[in-house]
C-alpha cells in the first residue's frame, strides 16, 4: 500500500524524561525522532503524543517537547494508547485511515498500540528507527511480530519521501535538507 499523506497522522508514543535515557541508542532515537516531528511539520500531517504516567516518567523530553509545543500530550496509564478514549477521540477529529508511529518502548506501548489500530481498522505503519526498548531483542521481536500481524515497517527517511511523492517542490526541498 502506497502512503498518502492527506490519509496519515502520526503518532509519538511516550518518549519521556525518565523512560528515555534507558533506551537502546538513545540518541540516534533522538535525532531519527526529531527529524521526523520537523518532517510531519513540513507535510502538514497531524501529530499526537502521549505520555505513560507523566508523575511518575515525567514529561515528553525537552528537545521533542519544543518542536512538538502547542500539541498537548495525552496522558495515558494504558499500555496502549488506544485503550485511552481521550486518544481515541483526539485520532478521530484528523479522520486518518493511516497512523504513523513512533516512540518507546516498541515491545510494549507501540506493540500493543499498533495491534489495537489493526483490531480499529487503521493501518498503522511502525517507523522502525525512530522506536526503541531498553533491550534489543525485545525491540526485534517486536518488530517481527508487528510484521506478521500486518504492521508495515518503514524508516524516517523512506517514508519521509514517501509521502513527499515528488522532487522539485519546496516541501522535497526542505526534507532534503532535514536527512542530509
Amino acid at each position: 500500500m502506497r502512503l498518502n499523506r492527506e490519509r496519515a497522522a502520526a503518532v509519538f508514543v511516550d518518549i519521556q524524561e525518565r523512560l528515555f535515557p534507558h533506551m537502546e541508542d538513545s540518541e540516534e532515537l533522538l535525532e531519527r525522532t526529531g527529524l521526523l516531528v520537523k518532517g510531519m511539520q513540513i507535510l502538514k500531517v497531524p501529530l499526537l503524543h502521549t505520555e505513560q504516567y507523566p508523575k511518575g516518567l515525567g514529561p515528553t523530553i525537552p528537545e521533542l517537547g519544543l518542536l512538538l509545543e502547542g500539541e498537548r500530550a495525552v496522558e495515558k496509564i494504558a499500555f496502549s494508547c488506544c485503550d485511552e478514549a481521550v486518544f481515541m477521540d483526539r485520532l478521530k477529529v484528523h479522520s486518518p485511515e493511516i497512523v504513523i508511529i513512533a516512540g518507546i518502548e516498541t515491545h510494549v506501548c507501540i506493540l500493543q498500540t499498533c495491534l489495537d489500530l489493526i483490531a480499529a481498522q487503521y493501518v498503522p505503519v511502525l517507523v522502525a528507527d525512530c522506536t526503541s526498548s531498553r533491550r534489543r531483542a525485545d525491540k526485534q521481536v517486536a518488530l517481527e511480530r508487528m510484521r506478521q500481524e500486518g504492521v508495515g515497517v518503514t524508516t524516517s527517511e523512506s517514508l519521509l519521501f514517501e509521502l513527499c511523492r515528488f522532487a522539485g517542490t519546496d516541501e522535497f526541498r526542505s526534507i532534503s535538507q532535514l536527512v542530509k
